[in-house]
């Protein structure tokens, strides 16, 4: 599904594949982890992280776009598949330096309300989180419903009349907050990532390699 997501990308912005090092490949609690980054001219940081684990029976795909230079917010989605249930989990969090216009986002997440919700949960991120986020889960035959609102969701975000960013500065310091914020006080992913390679280096990774907020 990612590749889907990859080539809206490519036919409006330039990309170029960055290298992970030691983050190329990683096994974390169980899961095998795969680890692609790429500069996408115009836009921003752009991070594909691919998971397999339990033999077999759990799959799990993440991206991570970070703008830089269109004033976009920054667009978090997993797809989570286990034990015959399909997760799809795309969050926006507020990094805009001026309002932009997400309601083409809200329409298609309209369209899809039909399909099963699922509890996102409190976390501490929730204050910039954004109302065109979504959270849903249904059994496997519900995929071609899952990825059909994907898709025209990402479609919605990257059509979204944004201006470039007239202050990079503010922008990476939105960014930066908000990953400084995964390390400082966690997220389900991040605990999961603090607790098997250890602080220091889940934030080279996160900083470095996934969310490009540092280099």
């Amino acid at each position: 599904m990612t590749e889907r997501l990859l080539h809206l990308i490519r036919q409006r912005y330039p990309m170029q594949a960055l290298d992970t090092g030691e983050f190329s490949a990683l096994k974390v609690n169980g899961m095998t982890f795969s680890i692609q980054v790429y500069a996408v001219q115009g836009l921003g940081h752009l991070s594909v992280m691919r998971a397999k684990g339990f033999f077999g029976l759990m799959r799990m795909d993440t991206m991570m776009l970070v703008p830089k230079d269109k004033d976009l917010p920054l667009y978090s989605y997993d797809r989570i598949y286990a034990m015959g249930n399909d997760t799809l989990i795309v969050e926006l969090y507020d990094t805009l330096t001026q309002p932009t216009d997400l309601s083409a986002l809200d329409g298609v997440k309209a369209s899809y309300a039909h399909l099963g919700e699922r509890d996102p949960g409190e976390h501490w991120y929730d204050g910039i989180k954004l109302a065109q986020s979504i959270s849903k889960k249904g059994k496997k035959a519900q995929s071609p419903a899952l990825d059909a609102l994907a898709i025209a969701h990402f479609e919605a975000y990257l059509n979204a009349p944004a201006s470039d960013v007239p202050d990079g500065n503010k922008k990476a310091e939105l960014s930066a907050r908000y990953v400084n914020g995964l390390l400082s006080q966690g997220g389900p992913s991040t605990d999961v990532f603090k607790k098997s390679l250890g602080e220091q280096v889940t934030e080279r990774l996160f900083k470095t390699v996934l969310f490009g907020t540092e280099s």
